[in-house]
């Protein structure tokens, strides 16, 4: 596992240096019922500071008396007057998506669901399970678990590369379940929460002409029940591909000093 945490968190600072279109589809529905759902696609590029997000595309639904309504990014569905809906599937999708995949990170997913890099490796218990072929690779099964039992966390299947060391894929679910008494008093209830991770190798040209790679997560998914205040019962899904990876290029010349004058 030292050598997954050293490969992961150079592949993040690898990462930084590259752009790419992230293509979204999340929803909401009770039982087969989209109450909204919006695709998306952003453009992810590095900043100084991390990254930035550009969104280019929203193609989007919301069911408005019955109907499901189109919209898009310059248009709204009606959440308010004569024609208003409950808005509050819109701001569940949405806030769904930037606190899972529009959070800060280098990977173009919210931080902290798959605990593979050095800092986060600390706060885990990790067993090998065996090799397995996944996705056309040799893997090591790898079974993980925070350390403190009592916490809310991820626990899960990592299948890291037997070679490159990365992961190839990695499946989380919640390592205990809201308790009883909390779900009995608030309501509230995320039966089925997990999430799932495919990773890739993406090849670029380096400045020598040579070629090299950098892994980055290229589909992420998750689908879960969401039990809220006894009367609000949804069902949650998520799909994101990152594709279209563009290595950024930063040209410099060295400008000579001129001589001062006399």
């Amino acid at each position: 596992m030292a050598h997954v945490a050293a490969h992961q968190d150079q592949s993040e600072a690898e990462r930084t240096h590259f752009l790419y279109i992230q293509h979204a589809d999340l929803a909401s529905r009770t039982g087969k019922t989209i109450r909204c759902r919006e695709i998306t696609d952003t453009r992810i590029a590095p900043t100084a500071n991390g990254y930035s997000q550009t969104p280019l595309k929203l193609d989007g639904q919301m069911l408005v008396k019955g109907k499901l309504v189109p919209y898009t990014l310059a248009s709204k569905p009606p959440t308010t007057g004569k024609d208003a809906e409950d808005p509050m599937d819109l701001d569940l999708v949405e806030n769904m998506r930037d606190n899972l995949i529009h959070e800060k990170s280098k990977d173009g997913i919210g931080t902290g669901l798959f605990p593979l890099t050095s800092k986060i490796q600390q706060e885990y218990n990790f067993t090998l399970i065996g090799q397995e072929r996944v996705n056309g690779r040799d893997t090591f099964h790898i079974a993980f678990a925070p350390k403190d039992k009592s916490d809310y966390s991820w626990k899960g299947d990592a299948y890291i590369d037997t070679t490159a060391y990365q992961p190839v894929v990695v499946r989380t679910r919640m390592s205990r379940q809201i308790p009883f008494a909390v779900r009995t008093l608030l309501g509230t209830s995320l039966p089925n929460l997990g999430f799932s991770v495919i990773y890739a190798p993406q090849t670029y040209t380096v400045e020598d002409g040579q070629k090299a790679e950098v892994w980055f997560p290229v589909d992420f998914g998750t689908e879960f029940k969401l039990h809220v205040l006894f009367f609000i019962n949804r069902n949650i899904t998520l799909n994101v591909q990152n594709r279209d990876f563009e290595r950024t290029h930063v040209a410099s010349k060295i400008m000579p000093v001129p001589a001062p004058q006399p």
